[in-house]
């Protein structure tokens, strides 16, 4: 490891350190969904540690944000020699698979057919609410009696009036409802850290691991906070198509570690000194 690495290394962990301060538990969903999604993936105590500690967090407050997930049902663990090994649950795993199309999708959107469903009786507000409960690419509500989707309309629903067609023109007033100021504000923020800085030296696995860990989870909390929609729904100051960018060249600069190369690597020190969120660990 040169010191121009660790010197590049420092300032982006630095830069891409969330502004509000650290939610652990959300970290560790971040690190698990990307690097130990699969079934029988799991990361001993001690490597989690690792990965963790130079983002400014303290063992204390993993131990805490881990025992919040499996008491959510979203970690289990278990004893492995004088430590332990945890790992998404299968609900954890499937929350986790639900939303890593969206995380990890590269490209804009450009759905140009859409279809538009209105209730007027309360039985169908409630199959519009179900619908919009749904996969995180259905349903969009406008209004409380309005939805949008992609694609053509499903077969008629009795209690909906079901119209398909493509987009014409979206007013501001739904652009800013759809992507509000404090959105717009943290994925300003993410873009301006990503700042072209050079391509990255090379680095350890560790060291790969950290940004990763940093990188999906500042973009995995802007990219599931809104829905996926074409330029035309963007309000004029929306950053998210330059955010996206950066956000994959990085990755493709940074591939993905081992668990077993965690396991195995040396403890790097602590890197940042940012006090977590209020929510952090609770």
């Amino acid at each position: 490891m040169t010191t121009n690495a660790h010197d590049w290394f420092t300032t982006a962990v630095e830069a891409l350190a969330e502004p509000q301060g650290q939610r652990v538990w959300s970290i560790i969903v971040s690190f698990l969904g990307d690097m130990a999604q699969d079934d029988g993936a799991g990361i001993s105590s001690a490597a989690l540690t690792r990965v963790i500690t130079p983002l400014g967090i303290k063992p204390e407050a993993i131990r805490v944000a881990l025992h919040r997930l499996r008491k959510d049902g979203w970690t289990d663990s278990k004893r492995r020699g004088r430590g332990s090994v945890h790992f998404l649950t299968p609900h954890g795993r499937v929350q986790s698979a639900q939303v890593t199309p969206r995380i990890y999708d590269p490209t804009a959107c450009t759905t140009a057919e859409w279809h538009m469903l209105i209730a007027g009786t309360p039985s169908g507000l409630e199959l519009l609410d179900a619908l919009s409960e749904g996969a995180p690419d259905g349903v969009i509500r406008v209004n409380r009696h309005t939805g949008l989707a992609p694609g053509p309309a499903p077969a008629p629903m009795s209690d909906l009036l079901i119209a398909n067609g493509q987009i014409e023109s979206v007013p501001t007033w739904l652009q800013e409802e759809l992507f509000p100021i404090p959105l717009r504000q943290s994925c300003a923020s993410l873009d301006a850290a990503l700042a072209p800085r050079g391509a990255p030296p090379e680095l350890d696995p560790l060291r790969r691991a950290c940004l990763r860990t940093l990188l999906v989870h500042r973009w995995r909390r802007i990219v599931l906070r809104h829905p996926r929609l074409p330029v035309q729904f963007h309000p004029a100051d929306w950053t998210g198509e330059s955010c996206r960018t950066k956000v994959f060249e990085l990755l493709e600069q940074l591939p993905q570690p081992s668990l077993s190369e965690l396991e195995t690597a040396e403890p790097l020190p602590m890197t940042l000194d940012i006090p977590p969120s209020p929510d952090a660990a609770h």
